[in-house]
């Protein structure tokens, strides 16, 4: 006899993976219909959802595939990597890493990219707001400690590195867009995205301020973010590059470290 758990547990594998042998056993009809009938409605109604939500957060991949090739992907995402939370709008964070290795994806390279911008772009909206960086205690930190300080990026921002022209992808195909024809070989973008504000930007970074910003974000303290940086550029001005993203609300909070 199983328990309810172990019942509830085959249920969801069974939904997803079609596996109506091990899931009729613990249901029942109703309202006329049979078991069958009733977990296919279920079943429908379950994809129909995680699509929806797919499309949501990732349009641009939509319209670069259509609309029956994206459904069938999503389809294949979910019975892959199933819903590990309560809402659905923070459901979708690895269909990029997907699209590496989907048959069919494969011969859009730019696609995985693209796709992580857009999450990127969702995360930004959905993530939470915080208090502004408090410039009083961070003056406070006495000069021979700065190089210890560790900045704490805010909750919507992420960085996006790609090989791949992705913002001009990505700008071209929103509402209004036009058609602008992208040139796949004029190279990569470094991007910070971020909502600053009620809008989420789209931010090009150079190389070091990506560095930068890339070594703050994984909690390194500045003298090493300052180190990564001018490697990648010698000439690069980390102060300023400080000053302008601590004006601009780039960083939530710090600690030493």
């Amino acid at each position: 006899m199983l328990s309810q758990r172990e019942a509830q547990e085959r249920f969801a594998r069974g939904l997803l993976d079609a596996s109506d042998a091990a899931v009729l056993g613990h249901i029942a009809g109703a309202r006329g219909m049979d078991a069958a009938a009733g977990l296919a409605v279920y079943r429908n109604n379950t994809f129909s959802n995680y699509r929806g939500a797919l499309r949501e957060a990732y349009p641009v991949v939509l319209r670069l595939v259509g609309a029956d090739f994206f459904d069938h992907t999503a389809d294949a995402f979910v019975r892959a990597t199933p819903s590990t939370f309560g809402d659905i709008n923070v459901y979708g964070a690895g269909f990029g890493g997907f699209l590496e290795g989907f048959p069919g994806a494969r011969e859009l390279a730019y696609l995985p990219d693209t796709a992580r911008l857009e999450w990127a772009v969702h995360s930004a909206f959905q993530a939470g707001d915080t208090a502004p960086l408090d410039f009083a205690r961070l003056a406070a930190v006495p000069a021979e400690r700065l190089a210890a300080l560790c900045f704490v990026l805010h909750p919507s921002a992420s960085l996006i590195a790609s090989r791949w022209p992705i913002l001009a992808i990505w700008r071209t195909h929103q509402p209004g867009g036009g058609e602008e024809t992208i040139d796949l070989g004029a190279g990569g973008c470094d991007l910070l995205v971020i909502r600053r504000g009620h809008d989420v930007d789209l931010e090009p970074v150079s190389a070091a301020e990506f560095a930068a910003l890339a070594a703050l974000a994984n909690r390194a303290p500045l003298g090493d973010a300052l180190e990564v940086a001018h490697a990648a550029d010698p000439d690069f001005d980390f102060g300023a590059c400080l000053r302008r993203h601590a004006a601009a609300g780039t960083f939530a909070d710090f600690a030493l470290e």
